[in-house]
């Protein structure tokens, strides 16, 4: 009696997978110029997370402390204790902000903080991509009392 084999079919063929491969560039032609042609939109984004997440600390510095770090202490007495001005009471061991450092803004500037703020308890800004106070587009600043 004869055997009958029979063969199961294994994998894609060049037709399947020429058609993926046309998917796919079709895909990047239209995704990709859309994502690289916005980049400094995405550092402002990143620049509102960032002052959104150093605002939490301050207003936990605050609830540890009574009160807010002088303009003076600055940011830094997130991450170490103050040495002058108002001492904080009961600074929090491994301080108030991830990673132990004051983040720099996507433009690689330090963040503006002045308390009391102008615009509340405290005011605290990046200056946007070219570093200087006002400016529109690309230059406008981004503020804790203006976030969208």
């Amino acid at each position: 009696m004869e055997k009958k084999r029979h063969y199961i079919r294994n994998g894609f063929t060049l037709i399947e997978l020429m058609v993926v491969i046309v998917i796919l560039g079709i895909l990047a032609g239209l995704i990709v110029p859309r994502i690289m042609g916005r980049p400094e939109e995405a550092r402002r984004m990143k620049a509102r997370v960032q002052l959104e997440s150093i605002e939490t600390a301050l207003k936990l510095y605050k609830l540890d402390n009574g009160s807010y770090p002088t303009t003076e202490q600055g940011l830094q007495a997130l991450v170490e204790p103050p040495a002058s001005g108002r001492l904080a009471k009961a600074w929090r061991e491994g301080g108030y902000l991830e990673k132990g450092k004051v983040p720099l803004d996507p433009w690689d500037n330090e963040y503006v903080y002045l308390c009391p703020g102008i615009h509340g308890d405290f005011d605290l800004m990046s200056y946007g991509f070219d570093g200087e106070p006002g400016g529109e587009g690309n230059d406008k600043d981004i503020n804790n009392w203006e976030t969208e």
